[in-house]
Order: structure tokens, then sequence, then C-alpha cells
């Protein structure tokens, strides 16, 4: 999957990527809006994952997806 796939379906994956990191918001998962980078710094934020372990969630993510 790459950044097109994730944006083009980021409304049927929203709620996917909320199960996975569970304290994103929904204000935070509007403000992503399928942008990669976006979602990579809130789990920085959020977790304090340093940004190449959020990079890899974000690509095993992919993967299951």
């Amino acid at each position: 999957m790459n950044e097109n796939t994730i944006k083009g379906n980021w409304e049927q994956i929203k709620g996917k990527v909320q199960k996975k990191w569970g304290e994103l918001t929904d204000d935070e998962l509007d403000q992503i809006n399928g942008n990669r980078k976006i979602l990579a710094g809130k789990i920085q934020e959020k977790y304090g994952h340093a940004q190449d372990k959020a990079e890899r969630e974000i690509e095993e993510f992919e993967r299951t997806y």
C-alpha cells in the first residue's frame, strides 16, 4: 500500500487505524485524513515512539490491511 492508497481509502481504513492506535482521537483522525506523514507524527506524539518505529508500525499495518 502506498500513500495514495491510504489517502484514497482513508474513510474505509480509518476505523482500523483507530483500533490499532486507540489513543488517536476522532479529531486527530480527521486531521490525518490519509496523510502517512501526519499519521507517523501523531503516533510519535501519542506513544513516544521514534520516527523509525512509527514508520515500521505503519508499514506493518499496511501489510495486514
